[in-house]
């Protein structure tokens, strides 16, 4: 499975989005991920369906738009109304996460399940028949530019037993830059989602080559 880079658009320039989107694009982007922050299960705020709205008009990168909410099954059809292209739902919210994935596949859309760094691996057991996209934190999400969290390589590699055969993408979401992006494809990411590495770099598409090709 070729390696996607997927920009987080929570590093981005919030006072300038079209701009920061388009430059997304123009790098090279492989898809935007979209983090949706309810003050709850996280502890930030972000964005809700009609900025997605309004991005939408603006480019035809995938929108990979992942719920951080302690209620997601009362915004799935609204964000995939507003333009999301993939869905993904956290297991510790939805801890029997079939119906809504279900729900998620009938609207057209990616199904995507996610995990905490503090939740073990071998809990998704039983979990990724109706998965297409498998998201491992390496960090503890809410706010953007933390540190990479080790254990995750590890936690990775675990990831990857268990997808087995199954075409599942495995996306990791945290800290990932140009000097630790080899690691983690080493051990069986295909997705890396960068936020700070990619809109914060000094060259954002000579950053998301790098990654890439790591």
């Amino acid at each position: 499975m070729a390696i996607k880079v997927s920009p987080s658009l929570l590093a981005a320039d919030f006072g300038n989005l079209a701009t920061e989107v388009k430059r997304a694009e123009d790098a090279g982007a492989d898809m935007l991920h979209l983090d949706i922050m309810d003050g709850h299960f996280v502890p930030n705020l972000t964005m809700g369906p009609p900025l997605i709205e309004s991005l939408r008009k603006l480019t035809g990168l995938f929108f990979d738009v992942h719920l951080m909410l302690d209620n997601p099954e009362k915004f799935i059809e609204p964000f995939a109304k507003a333009g999301a292209d993939g869905l993904t739902v956290h297991l510790e919210v939805c801890p029997e996460p079939e119906e809504i994935l279900d729900r998620i596949g009938a609207l057209g859309k990616k199904r995507g399940l996610v995990i905490n760094p503090d939740m073990p691996v071998s809990r998704l057991k039983g979990h990724l028949d109706k998965v297409d996209l498998l998201l491992l934190m390496s960090v503890f999400p809410g706010f953007g530019g933390q540190s990479f969290i080790e254990e995750s390589v590890e936690r990775i590699r675990e990831a990857k037993e268990l997808i087995g055969g199954r075409d599942i993408d495995l996306q990791i979401d945290g800290g990932i830059n140009v000097g630790n992006a080899a690691r983690v494809i080493k051990a069986g990411a295909t997705n890396l989602v960068v936020g700070t590495g990619s809109f914060r770099a000094p060259d954002m598409k000579e950053a998301i080559r790098k990654i890439r090709e790591a």
